[in-house]
């Protein structure tokens, strides 16, 4: 919604298409083993949304990216000076594994992975600002507060 929305061009990136793209070898990305994979994937996205910045996009990427694999965003961010906002959409554990059961998109819907997913997203530490509590919204009020907040310049990854 707010790729759609947005006053420039801007691109919408869904993570989870860089995880189905992968056609043998694939392993799911909440396995331990899955490991080099994901930096693997990591980096692709952050590739694929460096591009899109250098020509001129606004990129929204989304998709569970969390805390402890920021480093190639920063480093990125470094290297191109580009402005990267990090925000966690954080509903109640409940919600967040009905709202991933209900997904119809590719993706984690088993509710061990998503428990687990979800302890590891319930404390950011330095990043908690980052947070927003969706549980008591829709996606349109959520966008509507994430774009209120990215206008007042919330968010910024530092």
């Amino acid at each position: 919604m707010l790729a759609d929305t947005s006053d420039v061009p801007s691109v919408h990136l869904h993570t989870d298409n860089f995880y189905t793209w992968i056609r043998k070898g694939y392993i799911p990305p909440h396995l331990p083993e899955s490991h080099a994979q994901n930096q693997v994937v990591i980096g692709v996205i952050v590739e694929a949304a460096m591009g899109y910045a250098r020509g001129g996009y606004d990129v929204y990427l989304d998709g569970i990216v969390g805390p402890w694999a920021l480093e190639p965003f920063h480093a990125a961010r470094d290297r191109n000076g580009v402005d990267m906002r990090y925000i966690v959409l954080r509903p109640g554990e409940d919600i967040a594994l009905r709202r991933a059961k209900l997904r119809d998109t590719p993706g984690i819907k088993e509710s061990g992975p998503i428990r687990n997913l979800w302890q590891a997203f319930a404390d950011l530490g330095p990043l908690e600002t980052h947070a927003i509590d969706t549980s008591g919204v829709d996606a349109q009020q959520t966008a509507t507060a994430i774009a209120e907040r990215l206008r007042a310049g919330d968010f910024r990854l530092c």
